[in-house]
Formats: structure tokens, C-alpha cells, sequence
């Protein structure tokens, strides 16, 4: 008998090497980014020279290449000390994972082989041992936080330690490299580490839809097989992540996906029908992970609108109506409403995040009323909320007791 995957792994008619187009693949070449990755490297050359770096902010939204730049740099830079003998370490951590002081300096420890564990011993502790473990040897160790407005909104302590750590160590010397989505994430911190922590800032602005061309044909020449790419697969790819704030990873996942649908229907090449559907799947899945991290009060807001929806078949509902089922859905679920003032802001919050559409209505000589209606299909919204049985126990009572009224 066959084996289910057989057909599966066969060797791809279309692929050349797939991952050339995952995030975490760093190019020989990043297109477009030449002043971002001089400036970075004019400030990192004083760690090759026995110098402390100044500590740097890089800002940027999503896929603006901030990642992929720190770690070429960081790439360049650790072969250059190689070279020159210049103990010189850049160490990257991700602050969605490791978003407590204590996680930080734990990690940074075992990294400087101290046996400090995941979790148990007081913090100072911690960081005592890191301290340790780095002033061993006269060296330059440059820590990069990514995401780190995670870190901050929790605890600016971790960044308070590392960015006076300085003045506590004989040897070695540590630098900050921050990576951010947020431009305003320093106004949470205390004066004295937003002084020290901003010594040199660094923007990356969104890619435009030329530039994103550059970047797919770079990474398509490695990634595809020759002529599988139609002509208009990368210029309809680059436009469609162009809208989207101009998002690199967007539009490799646009070509990746493309390519993939293409690879599973048999198609000898990758065509423009492949990109749109790649971007319906991609839209699911983005939609998918931004209700899931929804907090649960945005979670019961969502609910109350989709419930409305159903109950009153119309699509646009008053910011009472949707207050009222609020209200009837916290009783169901036992938990104290919020003021409407409050769910009026989540509501706000929602219509940010593309989940519902919050529009002011003129009523003529009966004032201005907000309509709000479901922005995303159906079908993406209910199975996501559902996975939380409180809120597919909410839906089935709420439906009930109004079909009891009527």
C-alpha cells in the first residue's frame, strides 16, 4: 500500500529553495536599506575598536526590514572581530518571549554558562550572575531586545539594569540595540532610562511598492525554478503589500503562499489567480491570530455584535444596541459590565484592528448616532470566538432566551 505522503515529498516543480522566502532567512543583499545598515554599522564599528557603542532605538512598522538589517549587521560585525580578534557578541532576544526582567537576565546568564534557573531565585540574584558570568574577559556584548515596547510595558527595570550596567562592570562592556513597532513606547519609561536607552535612533520607513519588486525578484531568482514565475506574480504581490503599509514579510508570504497553491494544484507556473487566493488565505489566517489575542472584554464586544447580527438580520447596529447586549451578555456570564464610555473605547479599538466598522450616521433633526458593523466575514469571526466555551455557551443562551421572548 502506498504511503500517504508519497505525492508529497516528491521534489518541487516549481520551488528551487522555499526557504528564501521565510522571514528568518537573512539575504546576502538587503535592497533599500543601505543607510539604515551604515548607520547602524557607523555606531557598532566603536565595539571593534575596544569602545562601548552607543545604545540605539530602531523604529519601524511591521516588515520594514529592522530585524533582518540587525541581524546582517550583527552577522558583519561578529566576522570583523573574528578577523581582528576583538571579542565583539551581539545576542538577540525576543521580548515577547522573554518579557520579564527576570526571564532576560536569566537567559543572558546561561548564555556566560551560569547555571541560573527558569525560575526560583530572586532577580538581583539573577542579574548578579550575569554580571558576573560577562566581566570575565575585556569584551563588548551588544544585546538586542526586539519588540521591546513588550518589555517596557510590563517592567522598564531590566532595561534600567542593563542600560547603567556599565558603571558595575571592570572588564567587559555592554551595549542596547531596541527594536519597536511603537514610536511613542518610550514615553512609558522613567526619564533616566528613556535618556540613556535613546542615545541614537534609527527609522525604517515602509517599503513602497517599487522597492518591495526589488526585494521578491532578489529573493525569487533563489527561491523558484526557472520560468514557474508569471510576469505579473511579483509586480501584483509587491502592490498588494504596497496598500498594507508596505510590509516586506507580507509580500513574501504573498509569493511563498502563491507559490505553494500553484505547487498543490499541479500548476506549472505560479499566475496572478495564485496571488489572490494566496492573499484571501493570508487575510483568514491574519484576522484568525488577531482575534485570538484579543483581551476577553474586546472578545465579548465582537460576540455582541456578531449576535446582532443574527438575532435582527440588518448589518448596522447603534453603539446602544450594542451596549445593551453588553450588558445582557456580562449577566449571562456573571461578570460586572463595563461603562459604556469603556466599551465605546473597545469598540474604537476594534474598528483599528479591521474587525468592525465604526461610522458616525447623521439622523437629521434626531442628532448623529456611531453605527457599528461586522467588517470581516462571518464565517472567519464565530469558529475563533467559539473556541472559548464561555463565549459559545453566551451565544446559544442569549439566542434562546430571545427566541422564548418572540
Amino acid at each position: 500500500m502506498d504511503n500517504l505522503f508519497d505525492n508529497l515529498i516528491k521534489v518541487s516543480g516549481i520551488f528551487a529553495n522555499k526557504e528564501v522566502l521565510r522571514p528568518t532567512y537573512i539575504p546576502e543583499k538587503l535592497p533599500h536599506r543601505e543607510r539604515q545598515i551604515k548607520n547602524l554599522a557607523d555606531t557598532l564599528a566603536a565595539a571593534l575598536k575596544g569602545e562601548t557603542p552607543s545604545n540605539i532605538v530602531i523604529y519601524g512598522k511591521t516588515g520594514t526590514g529592522k530585524t533582518a538589517t540587525v541581524k546582517y549587521v550583527s552577522n558583519e560585525l561578529e566576522e570583523m572581530g573574528r578577523k581582528l580578534d576583538s571579542k565583539c557578541f551581539m545576542i538577540y532576544i525576543n521580548s515577547e518571549v522573554f518579557d520579564t526582567q527576570y526571564r532576560v537576565f536569566a537567559y543572558l546568564a546561561r548564555i556566560f554558562n551560569k547555571n541560573v534557573p527558569l525560575i526560583g531565585w530572586p532577580t538581583d540574584m539573577v542579574y548578579s550572575e550575569f554580571k558576573a558570568g560577562i566581566d570575565i574577559d575585556n569584551r563588548c556584548v551588544i544585546v538586542v531586545l526586539d519588540e521591546v515596547d513588550r518589555l517596557a510595558t510590563k517592567s522598564d527595570g531590566a532595561l534600567y539594569n542593563l542600560s547603567r550596567i556599565n558603571s558595575e562592570l571592570n572588564n567587559a562592556r555592554v551595549s542596547i540595540i531596541g527594536i519597536s513597532n511603537d514610536l511613542t513606547f518610550t514615553d512609558l519609561l522613567d526619564q533616566r532610562v528613556k535618556s540613556s536607552l535613546g542615545e541614537e535612533e534609527i527609522i525604517f520607513p515602509p517599503y513602497d511598492a517599487e522597492q518591495l519588486q526589488d526585494i521578491l525578484g532578489e529573493r525569487a531568482g533563489k527561491a523558484f525554478n526557472y520560468s514557474t514565475l508569471d510576469d505579473g506574480v511579483i509586480p501584483l504581490c509587491a502592490a498588494l503589500a504596497a496598500q498594507e503599509h508596505g510590509d516586506a514579510r507580507r509580500a513574501l508570504d504573498l509569493l511563498r503562499v502563491s507559490g505553494e497553491i500553484a505547487e498543490r494544484t499541479k500548476s506549472r507556473t505560479v499566475i496572478e489567480k495564485h496571488v489572490r487566493q494566496a492573499s484571501e488565505r493570508l487575510e483568514a489566517n491574519s484576522i484568525v491570530e488577531v482575534i485570538k489575542t484579543l483581551p476577553m472584554q474586546s472578545k465579548i464586544v465582537l460576540s455582541c455584535v456578531l449576535l446582532l447580527r443574527k438575532e435582527r438580520n440588518k448589518r448596522r447596529f447603534s453603539s446602544g444596541e450594542v451596549y445593551n447586549m453588553y450588558r445582557r451578555s456580562c449577566n449571562h456570564l456573571s461578570m460586572e459590565p463595563l461603562t459604556q464610555r469603556r466599551v465605546t473605547d473597545l469598540i474604537a479599538e476594534l474598528d483599528v484592528l479591521g474587525l468592525v466598522s465604526a461610522v458616525i450616521v447623521s439622523k437629521g433633526r434626531y442628532g448623529r448616532t456611531k453605527e457599528i458593523s461586522l467588517s470581516v466575514p462571518e464565517d472567519y469571526v464565530q469558529p475563533i470566538l467559539f473556541e472559548d466555551y464561555k463565549l459559545k455557551a453566551l451565544v446559544s443562551n442569549i439566542k434562546v432566551k430571545a427566541q422564548m421572548t418572540l
